[in-house]
């Protein structure tokens, strides 16, 4: 079964690879830089700037690593609804049948996560309760406070 942890969207795979590339030849290339320019001012014991330039290495090197890992335990999911569910990638149109307010989500994965656009994470149990549902269906809903909604699948792109 696919851990949903390592599902992303291809426009969000495409997005980590340029990251790396840029990090990877653009950030290592400053952060040699600023290291060449720190050994120039002398003693390296005591050059807080040639310390900061090594640290500022270690993390450049961290983050790239944490994004290669990212990108090769990376499954590109499918997206949209295939066969008419709801599932990773649909854009999902709902109400909330207590308050009869409707609302649209695409489902992404967690990183991509930004609910102010509209983008709720895959991962989350509205998105779950959601997940292999068709129009029409409803799903209910446990929040994380304990109280329970329902919600009506009124499409799915």
């Amino acid at each position: 079964m696919t851990d949903p942890e390592n599902l992303i969207s291809k426009d969000t795979y495409d997005r980590l690879v340029t990251e790396v590339e840029d990090l990877e030849g653009r950030g290592r290339s400053d952060i040699a830089a600023q290291i060449k320019t720190a050994r120039e001012w002398g003693d390296l014991k005591e050059n807080a700037e040639y310390h900061a330039a090594k640290d500022a290495q270690g993390m450049l090197e961290r983050k790239i690593h944490l994004l290669r890992e990212r990108i090769d335990t990376a499954e590109i999911a499918a997206e949209g609804k295939a066969d008419g569910r709801v599932g990773f990638g649909s854009v999902v149109k709902v109400r909330d049948e207590s308050s009869g307010k409707e609302q649209e989500y695409e489902l992404v994965s967690s990183p991509d996560q930004d609910l102010s656009n509209g983008k709720l994470s895959f991962e989350s149990p509205v998105a779950q309760a959601l997940s292999g549902r068709g129009e029409g269906d409803t799903a209910e809903v446990r929040l994380p406070n304990g109280t329970t909604r329902r919600f009506e699948v009124l499409s799915i792109a």
